[in-house]
């Protein structure tokens, strides 16, 4: 499976467990796209390693941290008076929320070699 939003960025300790992080920032329009994606990556997780769910320093095979937020941007115009020698700014009203999403999924070199190839995450 090919995935558009996530974009993995791989880590392994000294004792051979691996991570995997992603981050996608996207329009409301785009979110639930991503949250197709993570759901996807979990639930194939759970089917092929759900008995082995924990935290894999206590010796389970994979463990996930899904975290999410809205952003919300104000514009600033700042504007130097040179007479006063101040910046003074004029905001604008908030733009529409941004969604950031985040999913780390830790796991055994088994498991990371098998999320590897089933998502081609190279």
């Amino acid at each position: 499976m090919i995935l558009k939003y996530l974009d993995f960025d791989y880590s392994e300790d000294t004792q051979e467990v691996g991570t995997f992080d992603a981050m996608a920032s996207v329009s409301a329009a785009q979110v639930g796209a991503v949250y197709a994606e993570v759901e996807q990556v979990l639930a194939w997780a759970a089917r092929q390693f759900g008995h082995e769910c924990g935290p894999v320093d206590e010796g389970f095979a994979w463990h996930h941290d899904l975290q999410a937020q809205q952003e919300f941007t104000v514009n600033e115009h700042p504007v130097f008076d040179p007479l006063t020698g101040r910046v003074r700014t004029q905001t604008e009203q908030a733009g529409a929320p941004r969604y950031t999403v985040t999913l780390s999924i830790s796991g055994s070199s088994a498991f990371c070699e098998a999320l590897r190839a089933q998502f081609d995450l190279g």
